[in-house]
């Protein structure tokens, strides 16, 4: 008998066929395979698996593009990718037929263009002992607002003044000459010219365009699938086996998203799609659960809650500012300390990138960076050297990015006239509800604007009225002209609170003025609407007098989290939001905006929910850009085996349109 097999029993019979003696069966609870013990390891479970994936083993998410359009960039890339490719929304064609270059829609208010030169004075900065407000330009009392803000936040947190610092840096500035480097020690700018062969240039090229005219190209803001080709290899043979996870704002346009699905579906022929909400996706890439979401983009900020991954609808915010507001008011604070680039023009491409370049290595949020510092940038432009150029600067650094707290100095009204309406004749079974346009944390944000025929929230709990008068009387800051911000005034809302900053509790502060202003503020809104009436019919969305989305749209940022953190529930659901808020976007990189933030929320927060506990920022995780936040975590969700639930084939999109959104997609 064979060694080793002890147990193995002898064969008496006589009749043996063989000499070899057959070992026992194995014992069974010994086993440690899964071998043949689920439905998965079965031949046709095989069969379907090779079929689905092929022989060839691929990464996990190898397949799925994740793709995040945003106002700036557009971001796409494979989900097993690290991050994506950012590419700049713009394309540049050549046109048949002669065309003009729109005027570019100032941002920000502008000061009057005085006859002679007047030297800058100590009250245009902090060092005066005050700050005075000339009233024969409305933008120097708006700016005069911003600084009596920034001033007393210094003194509160004890930080020295410099002295006489704005006439410095105008001296400076003025007096400064460029230092210009040759050719050889600086690196050349391909730029794009009339002899360019292309018929179609996109992203960073399209940027490099010396002059749309001469070159005979027309610039638009948006993109094609040439990035596809360019960074990923991919033909268009190949996007049949490709999926796609699209990230959608949170305050979406069914048109918008309508049409860019059919676009990827039905004319580009990708496999199939799936659908996300930009703040559950950056939920996803920060591995919470529940948050108040703000994404501040170039051209605007979102603000929604997520509740154990749903995006609460009623608490969608959306306001019109973002970082290309702040890069023109740095523009316009530099000019009045002589800018020494005398040259530049925000309608150049490479002008605004200069701009740009400022902003991202000198604003800040951090009250200690003010300081009368030195700084450098470099210009470069087309058919000219380089030039090196020095800038001193003192408040101007954080009076910036200020005006997302302080948006009085934004123009919406000029944003508005390139506005469209929400697109109302998408005509698919999904839109029977009309109230998408305008969510519950817009109408708390507007209640002061009503009419006083439509007394809304009168019967509400005393709690929510006093809640409702603090933020409400603030979105009129963009139109009040820094009437309603006093340095009295200013002084005695501090004593009611030794913990916070001075610009939330100008929104403690408005709540005592907020009943007799309640009163008097509406009757010009409804004169203006009464005036638009007689012209034509309004046609608000929600049935309201007032544009309820474009006027909440001017809410500062801190009242605007408040309100969208309201919007959830009582007061059990705004404490849970507060200590969980995600800044994410470009802007988000500020330094010190988690400080400014949290100083702002808690002011607004502490007197008038009970049992307030501190506010709190979520920073993103470790080494994750903020921009880039939310593409992650769509990735991540490409990448997850419950995402196959969620999937719209193009039969799928065929047969039912819009609605097959909302049978996969429960969230849109």
């Amino acid at each position: 008998m064979p060694r080793g097999i002890p147990n193995a029993k002898r064969d008496e019979t006589g009749m043996r066929y063989t000499i070899f003696n057959v070992p026992l069966a194995f014992n069974p609870k010994h086993a440690s395979s899964t071998y043949l013990k689920s439905e998965s390891q079965t031949q046709w479970a095989r069969n379907a698996q090779r079929k689905t994936f092929g022989l060839r083993r691929r990464r996990r998410g190898s397949q799925v593009i994740v793709i995040h359009p945003g106002s700036r960039y557009i971001r796409i890339g494979k989900a097993s990718d690290v991050n994506p490719v950012s590419v700049p929304c713009v394309v540049a064609r050549k046109p048949k037929t002669p065309f003009t270059v729109p005027k570019r829609v100032q941002l920000v208010s502008y000061p009057r263009k005085r006859k002679e030169p007047e030297p800058a004075t100590e009250d245009q900065g902090l060092e005066g002992a005050g700050v005075s407000m000339p009233q024969n330009d409305p933008f120097d009392a708006k700016l005069a607002s911003i600084s009596v803000s920034l001033r007393d936040r210094m003194r509160f947190y004890k930080l020295r003044v410099t002295p006489n610092a704005t006439k410095i840096a105008s001296t400076f500035n003025e007096q400064f000459k460029p230092e210009r480097i040759a050719e050889h020690n600086d690196y050349q700018t391909e730029w794009i010219d009339e002899s360019c062969p292309d018929e179609v240039v996109i992203g960073e090229k399209a940027l490099r365009i010396v002059d749309p005219i001469t070159s005979n190209y027309m610039r638009s803001r948006s993109a094609n699938s040439t990035t596809l080709n360019d960074k990923f290899s991919l033909q268009a043979s190949d996007y049949k086996s490709y999926s796609v996870v699209l990230v959608i704002p949170d305050f979406y346009d069914r048109a918008y998203v309508r049409e860019i699905v059919n676009l990827l579906l039905v004319q580009m022929g990708f496999k199939q799609i799936c659908a996300q909400q930009e703040s559950l996706a950056a939920t996803y890439g920060a591995g919470i659960s529940n948050a108040c979401v703000v994404d501040i983009g170039a051209t605007k900020t979102s603000i929604a809650c997520v509740d154990e991954g749903l995006v609460l609808a009623d608490t969608r915010m959306t306001l019109n500012m973002g970082g290309d507001d702040i890069t023109e008011f740095l523009y316009v604070l530099l000019e009045r300390i002589k800018f020494p680039y005398r040259d530049i023009d925000l309608n150049n491409s490479y002008d605004w990138n200069v701009m740009e370049d400022l902003k991202s290595r000198l604003c800040t949020l951090a009250d200690s960076d003010v300081a009368l510092n030195l700084y450098d940038f470099i210009v470069r432009r087309p058919n000219k050297l380089t030039e090196k150029y020095g800038l001193r600067a003192y408040d101007e650094i954080i009076l910036a990015p200020m005006c997302l707290f302080e948006p009085r100095v934004i123009e919406f009204d000029n944003k508005r006239e390139n506005f469209r309406p929400i697109s109302q004749n998408v005509t698919e079974e999904i839109i029977g509800q009309q109230a998408d346009c305008v969510t519950n944390a817009m109408v708390i944000s507007t209640q002061h604007l009503m009419p006083v025929a439509q007394p809304a929230a009168a019967e509400q709990t005393p709690q929510l009225a006093l809640t409702d008068n603090a933020p409400a009387s603030s979105p009129s800051k963009p139109e009040a002209d820094g009437q309603s911000m006093d340095v009295d005034n200013n002084n005695a809302a501090r004593s009611q609170t030794d913990t916070t900053s001075e610009a939330p509790v100008d929104v403690i502060d408005v709540e005592e003025e907020g009943k007799p202003s309640a009163v008097s503020q509406p009757q010009p809104t409804q004169q203006a609407v009464q005036a638009q009436s007689s012209a034509a019919t309004p046609s608000f969305p929600g049935g309201y007098d007032i544009d309820v989305c474009f006027e909440a749209s001017k809410l500062p940022m801190d009242v605007a989290i408040f309100n969208s953190a309201r919007a959830a529930g009582g007061d059990e659901k705004i404490r849970k939001y507060l200590q969980a808020v995600l800044v994410i976007g470009g802007t988000a990189l500020i330094p010190g905006m988690a400080h400014a933030l949290e100083s702002r929320l808690q002011a607004i927060a502490t007197p008038l929910v009970p049992n307030m506990e501190k506010v709190q920022i979520i920073p993103p995780p470790k080494e994750v850009d903020p921009r880039v936040l939310a593409w992650k975590g769509a990735a991540v969700l490409g990448k997850m085996d419950s995402v196959s639930e969620l999937w719209v084939s193009p039969s799928d999109w065929d047969v039912f349109g819009m609605r097959a959104l909302k049978e996969r997609c429960f969230y849109l």
